[in-house]
C-alpha cells in the first residue's frame, strides 16, 4: 500500500508528517512521491492564514475528484482538520477521515476504521505529556536536521492568531521520551537536532511535578555523546529568561541563533494583538541576548496592516528592524482568522491594495538587512554543517549553514554533505554567503 502526505505550513507540521509517515509504516504503508500511485491520500494542514486553508482544500478537491474512479482513501490531519473538524465532510464529502492535532497517535485505530468503511472524525484535545505514544518508529525526511517537538499549544492567544484554538494550550512532553527522540535521530546520522514549540522557551512550565525548563533540556541533550548542534525555535520574547540565554551561551553544540517574533514596532499596536511586551521591552531583550551570546543571528516575524495600523505605526516596524538590526524576518499580511478577537474588528480592516502596499515594503526593508547583514561576515572563517550537494550552472555547490543560521554556497566537485567544514567567506548576496573551502 502506498501513501502520500501533502506537508502545509511550518516544522511543527513536518515533524507530524514524519511521526505519520513512521505509524503508517508499521501498518504495512510505503511512502510514495506521486499523488498518482498513491492508496492513502492525506492533505496535512495550516491555517495560519486563509490562503492556507483554501490550498488545502484545493488540494482535496482534486483528490475527491480521483476517487470517482480509482479506490482511494483520502484524509485530512493538522491545524484546518482541528478547527473544522466535521464541517469538513459537509465541504469535502469524499474524504475518509479528519484526524486534529491533539488526535495524531490515534491514526492506526482511523486507517484500521476507514478499511472497514467508516468515516471517521478524531479531534477531541488530549493531553502530549501524557498522550498515547507508542513507540512507533518516526520516519524522518533523509537531510542533516531532525525536527523534534517538545510542545504543543498555545497559552498567549494573540488578537490574530488561530494557534490557541487549533493546537490547543501549552503542553510539554516529557524529557525522557525527548531525549529518546534526539537519541534515535543522533544514531540515524542526523548532525543538528532543532527542539520545536509554538513558544519553545516554555517548555517545562506545565509540568506539576518537577522544576525542568528549557535549560534543563538543552543541558541533557548537549551531553549527549556526539558531534552535532542543537538549535530551537520558536521564542516567545518574554520568556527568555537570563538562565536560558547562558545556557544557550555556555553550551558548545548550542548553536548562536535566536527566532524572536516582534510582530509590530508600534506599542500601541503590540497592545492590541495582545503581545505582552512593548518596543522598548523587546530593545532590551535583543540587546541582552546580543551583549550575551557573540556573532548571534536574531530573526524575526511581523505582521503588516494589522486592524488599526496607521500609517506612522508601519513606519515604526520598519524602523525597528534597522534599530535592533535583525538579521531576517517572517513577513506576512494581516489575514483575518475564524474564532481569532481581531477578525471581528471589521471596521478596523486596512484596505487590500494598502495592505498589500505595506507587505511590499516590508519585504524591501527585509532584504536590505538581509544583505547588511551578510556583509559583515566576509572576509571570516566560519564553520558550515553542509546540507544539499547540486550543479548550478555548469558547477557543482555545496549548501549549509553556519552555526548561526547563515545559509553558505560553497564551489566544491566533492558531495559533502552531512559534514562540518571550514569555510572562507568570500562574498555576500541577499540572501546567502559564497564561500571557499580551507584546506
Amino acid at each position: 500500500m502506498k501513501v502520500y502526505i501533502e506537508t502545509m505550513g511550518c516544522q511543527m507540521n513536518k515533524s507530524d508528517t514524519e511521526r505519520m509517515l513512521g505509524m503508517l509504516s508499521h501498518f504495512g504503508y510505503e511512502e510514495t512521491k506521486t499523488q498518482e500511485n498513491a492508496d492513502l491520500l492525506i492533505v496535512n494542514t495550516c491555517s495560519i492564514r486563509q490562503l492556507s486553508e483554501d490550498k488545502a482544500f484545493s488540494q482535496l478537491g482534486v483528490w475527491g475528484k480521483w476517487k470517482k474512479n480509482k479506490n482511494i482513501k483520502i484524509g485530512i490531519t493538522g491545524c484546518v482538520a482541528q478547527q473544522k473538524a466535521r464541517q469538513v465532510f459537509s465541504r469535502a464529502p469524499y474524504v475518509d477521515f479528519v484526524l486534529g492535532t491533539h488526535k495524531i497517535y490515534s491514526l492506526p485505530d482511523v486507517i484500521k476504521r476507514i478499511e472497514k468503511g467508516e468515516r471517521v472524525c478524531e479531534c477531541e484535545e488530549t493531553n502530549l505529556a501524557t498522550a498515547n505514544e507508542k513507540g512507533y518508529p518516526i520516519n524522518r525526511v533523509k537531510s542533516t536536521n531532525a525536527w523534534i517537538n517538545i510542545t504543543e499549544g498555545c497559552n498567549n492567544f494573540c488578537t490574530y492568531c488561530i494557534v490557541p484554538y487549533t493546537r490547543g494550550r501549552e503542553r510539554s512532553r516529557l524529557p525522557e521520551v525527548i531525549i529518546k527522540e534526539v537519541k534515535d535521530a543522533l544514531a540515524d546520522g542526523f548532525k543538528e537536532i532543532t527542539l520545536l514549540g509554538q513558544n519553545v522557551d516554555s517548555y517545562g512550565k506545565d509540568f506539576k511535578d518537577k522544576t525542568y525548563r528549557l535549560a534543563d533540556l538543552l543541558k541533557e541533550v548537549n551531553a549527549l555523546e556526539g558531534n552535532f548542534r542543537i538549535r530551537f525555535v520558536t521564542s516567545y520574547p518574554t520568556d527568555i529568561t537570563d538562565e536560558l540565554i547562558e545556557t544557550a551561551r555556555d553550551l558548545d553544540k548550542v548553536c548562536e541563533y535566536f527566532h524572536i517574533p516582534m510582530q509590530s514596532g508600534s506599542s500601541r499596536v503590540l497592545k492590541a494583538m495582545n503581545r505582552r511586551y512593548d518596543r522598548e521591552t523587546y530593545a532590551k531583550i535583543v540587546e541582552k541576548v546580543r551583549k550575551m551570546i557573540p556573532d548571534v543571528t536574531i530573526t524575526s516575524d511581523f505582521i503588516a496592516g494589522f486592524p488599526g495600523e496607521t500609517e506612522e505605526e508601519f513606519v515604526e516596524t520598519l524602523t525597528a528592524i534597522d534599530e535592533f538590526e535583525l538579521d531576517y524576518s517572517n513577513v506576512a499580511a494581516y489575514s483575518p482568522r475564524e474564532k481569532t478577537v481581531a477578525a471581528k474588528w471589521v471596521d478596523k480592516f486596512i484596505p487590500e491594495d494598502v495592505k498589500d502596499e505595506r507587505f511590499q515594503r516590508l519585504n524591501l526593508k527585509v532584504q536590505e538587512n538581509c544583505l547588511k547583514s551578510n556583509l559583515k561576515y566576509v572576509g571570516r572563517e566560519m564553520e558550515v554543517l553542509i546540507e544539499n550537494f547540486y550543479e548550478h550552472k555548469g558547477k557543482m555547490i555545496n549548501t549549509g549553514k553556519t552555526r548561526n543560521f547563515k545559509t553558505v554556497h560553497i564551489p566544491c566537485d566533492e558531495d559533502l554533505t552531512g559534514q562540518f567544514v571550514n569555510v572562507k567567506i568570500s562574498g555576500a548576496k541577499t540572501w546567502y554567503l559564497k564561500g571557499v573551502l580551507r584546506t
